[in-house]
């Protein structure tokens, strides 16, 4: 690849390549839980998701951690996406390990507003399949988080006899 490919223009190309192959996978996560207690910042990611997988893929919304888990007991989604923090002061390692808990054990992408490299890695470490910033929530970064959501959710996934 030339030197200057991924600084005019080559990185904006790759990244839209990603979304088209997302896209492809869109029938993956067709049942979609947001656990966010922001009126706007769930109705955002709501409105991304269905950019980016259609208006037939179910995103379902709640705003608290037991509501989360009523939702998860009801049907399982195929992908969580959780608020870092939940009020009054449900943290998002609290809320995965809540949900893991209850027995869902599928993808959880953690959106956060103050995400910086340690506390990423910490989420991570704790089990989230990927950490977006929520001031970076657009149509490529969760078509990216919902990759990185399948990839790692493979490799994590006892194979089967």
């Amino acid at each position: 690849m030339p030197s200057g490919f991924m600084t005019c223009g080559g990185d904006h190309l790759a990244r839209k390549s990603q979304l088209s192959r997302t896209r492809s996978l869109a029938s993956v996560y067709q049942d979609i839980l947001v656990v966010d207690d922001e009126q706007f910042d769930g109705e955002h990611l709501t409105a991304t998701l269905h950019v980016l997988l259609g208006y037939e893929a179910t995103v379902r919304r709640v705003s608290s951690l037991g509501d989360a888990l009523n939702s998860i007991q009801e049907r399982p989604p195929h992908i969580v996406f959780l608020d870092d923090i939940l009020k009054p002061s449900v943290t998002a390692t609290r809320s995965m390990s809540v949900l893991r808990g209850a027995g869902y054990s599928g993808p959880i992408v953690v959106v956060s507003g103050q995400v910086g490299h340690a506390r990423r890695a910490s989420l991570l470490a704790e089990g989230a399949s990927d950490v977006i910033h929520k001031d970076d929530i657009d149509s490529v970064r969760v078509a990216e988080a919902i990759a990185a959501a399948l990839t790692r959710h493979a490799a994590e996934a006892p194979a089967q006899p």
